[in-house]
């Protein structure tokens, strides 16, 4: 039996690529992988200078400034996993704090949200600022979690105005940013502001000794 060559659009449809999907939580073999525990030879620090976080049995750790990859990203797959420290210290936004940034400029919050009150857009998984996860599905202090974020950048249309770009995150598996817009506005404390194609991903020092491991991303 012959397939239809054609989509429901009447286009030619492409016959999609093979890719080995790769073991749970690892990363598919069209992936970049990022960060696999054992440098940071992909980072760098915020003025161009090395990434100093200490390496160590398969973790980094966030210290001595927030760190950027060295290339950049516009659409894409993000797979981030990260621990708040297991002793707990401090309380709301003065716990587990980090950040992830794509293009330099949209943060999803990390946060130990786990028992701790804050404000609903500044918890883990929250677009901050702009948008609350729709549940809170953190783990213990210490415990590790994962982030599977699907970015796509605001675009500058040929009339000048901005159209959205969106954010669809998963929090240890659970739905949390369903399609939420980016309008173009920059998180606040963002490195860089404007609509760009593409921009660096970067993990925020904010002064509590996260831990980062098995960060990969998939160009869209």
């Amino acid at each position: 039996m012959a397939w239809p060559s054609y989509s429901a659009d009447g286009q030619a449809a492409k016959e999609p690529p093979i890719i080995d999907p790769g073991p749970a939580g690892g990363p598919p073999s069209d992936a970049i992988v990022l960060f696999d525990g054992k440098d940071l030879s992909k980072w760098q620090g915020e003025r161009g200078a090395e990434a100093k976080w200490a390496v160590k049995d398969g973790y980094a750790t966030v210290g001595s400034g927030s760190i950027m990859t060295k290339d950049q990203f516009g659409d894409c797959q993000l797979h981030v996993e990260w621990a708040a420290p297991a002793e707990v210290k401090g309380k709301d936004q003065g716990r587990g704090n980090s950040g992830v940034y794509l293009q330099g400029r949209y943060e999803i919050q990390v946060l130990d949200s786990y028992d701790n009150k804050t404000y609903p857009d500044g918890q883990a998984g929250a677009f901050y600022g702009f948008s609350a996860p729709l549940v809170n599905a953190s783990r213990k202090p210490g415990e590790w979690q994962t982030y599977d974020i699907i970015f796509h950048t605001p675009k500058v249309a040929a009339d000048g105005k901005v159209q959205a770009g969106s954010f669809t995150v998963l929090h240890n598996g659970v739905l949390i940013q369903d399609h939420v817009p980016v309008k173009g506005d920059a998180t606040t404390a963002a490195k860089f502001s404007g609509v760009t194609p593409k921009g660096p991903i970067i993990l925020q020092d904010h002064g509590n000794p996260v831990r980062y491991r098995n960060i990969w991303i998939r160009p869209l």
